[in-house]
């Protein structure tokens, strides 16, 4: 026995654990340790450490109670974490698993190990500050910050994004997108998140409207990116979304006050030049009716129909007697006339607008294969905004009355968008137009109501 003994104090030796064999009843003392533990706690030999009383180690008297308590009603204890005192009063963080059995004699006495846990409790000291930090920069922020596991289920969220739901951060977690917004948009975000879950691809900055649970509607940009385990793989999604409803309305009330101050421009034209504000008010239903079909959002479609309204707005330096000059145009009043493209783009090119504004006034008379003017560009180089601008000024102007000729007809019109189509013009828009005349009746959509 006493070789077993030996041996076992001799391998905690060399795992740095305190070994002891303290006795309770009748007498409190220790009755032997191996050398790892006086040295543990400053004492020069065992013989010294042994005068002390083990309740004597405590630093806090009630860790002491705590652990009689525990011994008293099991027996035993298990990785009890306390503060020792080393022989000169200093802090020493330990862990005690011990058990208490009686000897033949019915004395009783306590035997286990001591591990000097300070280097992990620093380590854990470290993670609570930086957790702490963590916590109070995420609560801080003003932003909604949340993490979702694979199954898109909410594991944490920030005090802004709980505000934001008007719930308690414990009652939001294990909940869905589902369980706060409409079917739709919840739908929308769900998607969101399993395509990063699939493809490790970020989405990064995206502009979305969402209805929260008060009602109110606002403007987010919201950032979304995976999250590894140490192996590489994806175990969920972080996302931050900011409100962005204030600067939002900043940008509408600006973006008001520039649509308006054009459209007063474009009321000069109509005093100087009635016709043509009349033409470039039909061509920007044409335009709306078609994007419309496309299904663009509201400051696409704003930004086209603006564009109409205001696509001919260069002419106001062409003299009117070449405007509504009878008959046709010599080549030189001709290529006047032409040149209000360049004119209307050097007017409205610097002014900023969340759409492409101005290039789609300057392509507005592009033509797919080079033929048209200013730039003679072809093919891609012309934006969407600018070839559905071409085919509604053309359906326009050949519908209506012009002074050098009159008005040719839908059918006419119709045959000149056949005979150029995927050639001139757009064979998408070219057939939305023939779908939404026929769902007029073969009749022209844009005369209705004007």
């Amino acid at each position: 026995m006493k070789n077993t003994f030996h041996l076992n104090f001799s391998t905690a030796d060399h795992l740095g654990i305190g070994l002891f064999k303290y006795n309770l009843y009748p007498r409190e003392k220790f009755i032997v340790t191996n050398s790892t533990l006086p040295q543990m706690l400053g004492h020069s030999s065992p013989a010294d450490f042994k005068k002390t009383k083990l309740n004597d180690l405590f630093f806090d008297p009630k860790d002491w109670e705590e652990f009689s308590q525990i011994l008293r009603k099991s027996g035993k204890v298990i990785f009890f974490e306390a503060l020792f005192k080393n022989k000169e009063n200093n802090p020493l963080w330990v862990a005690i698993t011990a058990s208490k059995i009686t000897l033949k004699n019915e004395s009783e006495c306590l035997e286990g190990i001591i591990e000097n846990i300070s280097g992990h409790k620093a380590v854990e000291e470290k993670l609570a500050i930086e957790k702490d930090f963590l916590r109070g920069l995420l609560d801080n922020m003003p932003d909604a910050v949340y993490f979702k596991d694979r199954n898109n289920r909410i594991v944490k969220v920030n005090k802004y994004y709980a505000q934001g739901v008007g719930l308690r951060p414990e009652e939001i977690i294990g909940k869905s997108d589902f369980d706060f917004f409409p079917q739709e948009q919840a739908k929308r975000m769900f998607d969101d998140d399993n395509k990063i879950l699939e493809t490790g691809i970020p989405i990064v900055g995206k502009i979305e409207r969402t209805l929260l649970p008060d009602g109110r509607w606002n403007q987010v940009i919201t950032t979304k990116i995976p999250m590894y385990e140490k192996s590489g793989k994806i175990i969920g999604t972080m996302g931050i979304t900011r409100d962005m409803t204030a600067y939002a309305n900043t940008e509408r009330e600006r973006l008001e006050m520039l649509v308006n101050a054009l459209r007063v421009v474009g009321k000069t034209l109509e005093m100087r030049d009635p016709y043509t504000f009349s033409h470039m008010r039909r061509v920007a239903k044409i335009a709306g009716n078609i994007a419309g079909q496309l299904g663009w959002d509201e400051n696409r479609l704003l930004g086209l129909k603006l564009s109409a309204e205001l696509h001919d707005l260069g002419k106001m330096s062409v003299p009117l007697e070449i405007l509504n000059k009878p008959g046709k145009l010599s080549e030189l009043e001709y290529r006047f006339i032409q040149e209000h493209v360049a004119k209307c783009y050097d007017i409205v090119k610097d002014i900023q607008f969340p759409f492409p504004f101005a290039e789609t006034i300057y392509q507005h008379h592009e033509l797919l294969d080079g033929s048209g003017y200013p730039r003679r560009l072809k093919a891609d180089q012309i934006i969407l905004e600018a070839r559905i601008l071409t085919i509604s000024d053309v359906l326009e102007a050949m519908t209506h009355h012009r002074p050098y000729r009159q008005a040719v007809g839908v059918e006419a019109a119709g045959r000149e968008l056949t005979e150029g189509r995927g050639v001139k013009y757009d064979s998408k828009i070219v057939d939305i137009v023939f779908a939404l005349i026929a769902e007029n009746g073969g009749k022209a959509f844009w005369m209705n109501g004007t």
